[in-house]
């Protein structure tokens, strides 16, 4: 018969099968964790434009504002018409491009360590270094509080894994003094952020430094949000607490405070030449444009030069929205950092809250699980040098009149 195949009847379709995936997106959606994408436009300063109507924007890390500097602008610019944009393959196949080498001389130089290794994403950086320092002989202390590409860095490592209670010194120890019953934990290696990205507080720097001392452990810090922020010049938490930085490993991203893109790590030189021959997110990635480069390494000059009006407008813009906050009664889960997380309990409450800012033009979307526990939704206020005084009286404002 014409058309026929395999006795098959011309011009049937098979059934219409229902998506395996339905399932799953109705149960996010009745757990009110379903998420979507919102398109944004910048704005001037801190707004930004969505559907044709400005928002003010407290959800942003672009701390210092230099995302649209046009010192950054032009060096990238300038470096695509020199480099083309496309790096064409992971740096140890294709070669590095000066803007690589540049910025990670920069860093190092930033940093004050012997060497740096320029990453993806901070997420590659974490997932990458991790599993390279941390083998079957190794013992991870990671904090509680950490971020996910920690935790996923530290389950990708072929270590044993010992999480302490968040800032818990005491907590850390009495784990690191069960450690030294172990015959196989010949290395030992103790893991947290600086600032904490949903909580806005401050590692114990100085007691983690201790610690290591004592434990004879390698610490190494996730400084991603205190880079360009926390320090008298902005070389971040070490800084911060007057801490050298000789044996501790320190990461570090350009896609927040920098305005830019991209990841670090910065330590002995020895660490560094490791990583370049084990570290698979970085051997196995496409290297970072040369012009993403060149504006990195421009914002590092910015940051080790420029910035200190910037970070004193960052910290006061900051104190003013954490002194109104408090006054109202809010928790705000001990935020020593621009981060200000406002605790409004269930995925509901946190969602009926951002809603009601966003509302009235301010963009600051609820924080669910898995990002949090289901009893610890929030909306987090990210404060940059670029908002106003009425930006922030605004915010407390509408905050105001939502608790009458």
């Amino acid at each position: 018969m014409k058309g026929s195949e395999k006795g098959g009847r011309v011009g049937v379709s098979p059934p219409v099968q229902k998506s395996e995936f339905v399932e799953d997106l109705k149960q996010l959606r009745n757990k009110n964790l379903l998420r979507k994408l919102t398109c944004v436009e910048p704005s001037g300063n801190a707004n930004i434009n969505i559907k044709h109507q400005v928002y003010t924007n407290f959800s942003s890390n672009d701390y210092l504002g230099l995302s649209n500097h046009p010192e950054i602008v032009r060096a990238a610019v300038a470096a695509l018409k020199k480099y083309g944009f496309g790096s064409g393959s992971s740096r140890l196949l294709s070669g590095t491009f000066p803007p690589h080498a540049d910025l990670e001389e920069r860093i190092a130089k930033f940093k004050k360590t012997e060497a740096a290794l320029v990453f993806n994403t901070g997420y590659a950086a974490n997932t990458g270094i991790i599993p390279v320092i941390a083998g079957a002989d190794t013992v991870i202390f990671s904090d509680e509080l950490n971020h996910a590409s920690i935790v996923d860095g530290t389950r990708l490592a072929n270590a044993g894994v010992m999480v302490y209670r968040h800032r818990d010194i005491n907590h850390l120890e009495s784990l690191l003094r069960k450690s030294l019953n172990s015959k196989s934990a010949r290395r030992r290696l103790v893991i947290s952020d600086t600032v904490f990205s949903m909580d806005g507080d401050i590692a114990p720097l100085n007691d983690l430094t201790l610690m290591c001392e004592r434990y004879g452990a390698i610490l190494m810090i996730d400084d991603a949000h205190g880079t360009g922020v926390l320090g008298k010049t902005g070389r971040g938490a070490l800084e911060h607490f007057g801490i050298k930085a000789d044996n501790i490993i320190q990461m570090g991203t350009l896609s927040k405070a920098a305005g830019c893109y991209g990841a670090f790590v910065a330590g002995r030189k020895d660490l560094i030449d490791l990583l370049i021959s084990r570290a698979r997110s970085f051997i196995y990635s496409t290297s970072l444009p040369p012009a993403v480069a060149a504006a990195g390494c421009k914002a590092m000059d910015i940051i080790d030069s420029k910035s200190v009006r910037l970070r004193e407008r960052l910290w006061k813009n900051r104190k003013r929205l954490y002194t109104g906050l408090e006054y109202m009664g809010f928790d705000t889960l001990g935020s020593e950092t621009p981060i200000i997380p406002v605790l409004t309990g269930d995925a509901k409450n946190a969602l009926k809250l951002g809603a009601y800012l966003y509302e009235n033009r301010i963009f600051a979307p609820a924080i669910r699980p898995p990002t949090v526990p289901e009893d610890r939704c929030r909306i987090r206020f990210s404060v940059n040098a670029g908002h106003t005084d009425e930006d922030i009286d605004r915010v407390l404002e509408v905050l105001k009149l939502d608790r009458k």
